[in-house]
């Protein structure tokens, strides 16, 4: 009876034993993927971005000199998805996205200052008044609210350019009349810093700025923007509407003529593009930094000093890439399951089967 009872256990132990072996294999896969496709692979893509070199200043017969460089990472269109519209699997998923390409970066790359360029926030037309101003209370307590931002001798101008739609509103009264105050601003630090005009509050320093806002700049369309994160072909010739795509030409010509800086960045278009303003001025839409609006998101690392700057572009994994990765890791799990219950045959197993064949001939 001992004898019989030890080989019933052994009988039951056996398809116990391999039925905890199997589920061992497909939790240690399903937990390498997701370890893999939600946190290694920010820092794999986002590791082979390095910051773009500034070449050293150089007077006239003098040695180059290396002027401080401030790191700057810009990023636009975020589009963090509110209450009203928005599935909460896509808030989840692309949020989460968002969130570790950003610590990555942050952590991998160290820059100085961030810009978001706009477009943080989803559904604003749906938003009630109370709920825009809590929002806005959030941002400035959060961020600086400061049209004029200056560190290690660079010039950035911040504008609303929502409100420079020329329609007498409030808001673009208000943020017209802040133009004018940090032109001036600008224009004392550059040429008449000794005129009485200036007053006697402290000078900024005397590098060209670098505007930085929501829209792009006036152009007719992106027929002339190329690249990988450029507008789709079809839709690089369509004509952009002012005040709704792009600037009035009117705001455009004031800003150049006010601030005259000597780089843009702007967002808004969720493409790239880079096109320059009466032949001198340098904008560079930045493409958003969400996969909802698009497969292969990016931002733009700058190494910017008072005299000159350089700047490169950082993508983030790319998201049929991942969902690649996840429908090849279900694929590798059906068949270890099937092969595991004797349903199909093990491709090793036929491989070494096949070898044997073909030594024994």
């Amino acid at each position: 009876m001992a004898r019989i009872g030890l080989g019933f256990g052994r009988w039951n132990f056996h398809p116990l034993k391999r039925k905890s072996s199997l589920l061992f294999k497909l939790i240690a896969v399903v937990f390498a993927v997701l370890l893999f496709c939600e946190f290694l692979i920010y820092y794999l893509v986002i590791f082979q971005c390095k910051w773009p070199d500034v070449k050293p200043t150089a007077d006239d017969g003098e040695q180059a000199t290396r002027e401080p460089v401030l790191k700057a990472m810009f990023l636009a269109d975020t589009h963090l998805l509110g209450e009203f519209l928005g599935h909460w699997l896509d808030k989840l998923r692309r949020e989460w996205q968002m969130e570790r390409a950003f610590q990555t970066a942050l952590w991998l790359l160290q820059p100085e200052v961030v810009f978001i360029l706009g477009d943080v926030f989803d559904e604003g037309k749906w938003s009630t008044p109370e709920m825009n101003i809590y929002k806005v209370k959030r941002f400035e307590k959060v961020f600086s609210s400061e049209r004029l931002f200056s560190w290690k001798g660079i010039n950035f101008v911040m504008v609303n350019s929502v409100a420079l739609k020329g329609d007498g509103c409030g808001i673009c009264s208000e943020a017209e009349a802040e133009l004018i105050d940090v032109s001036h601003r600008l224009n004392c630090s550059r040429e008449v810093r000794s005129s009485s005009q200036c007053g006697p509050g402290p000078l900024l320093p005397t590098s060209a700025p670098i505007l930085l806002q929501h829209y792009p700049l006036y152009r007719r369309s992106d027929a002339n923007c190329s690249g990988e994160d450029a507008a789709p072909p079809e839709e690089r010739n369509v004509p952009f509407k002012e005040n709704y795509d792009v600037l009035s030409r009117e705001a455009s010509q004031k800003l150049l003529w006010w601030l005259q800086p000597r780089l843009v960045l702007s967002g808004h278009t969720h493409s790239a593009c880079e096109v320059h303003h009466e032949g001198r001025v340098p904008e560079l839409s930045v493409p958003s930094f969400s996969w909802r609006n698009r497969n292969n998101p990016s931002f733009i690392m700058g190494s910017i000093t008072p005299t000159d700057y350089a700047l490169s572009k950082c993508y983030l994994p790319r998201e049929h890439m991942v969902l690649i990765i996840y429908c090849g890791a279900v694929g590798f799990l059906v068949v270890l399951t099937l092969t595991h219950f004797g349903l199909l045959a093990s491709p090793f197993l036929s491989g070494s089967n096949l070898l044997r064949k073909h030594k024994t001939r």
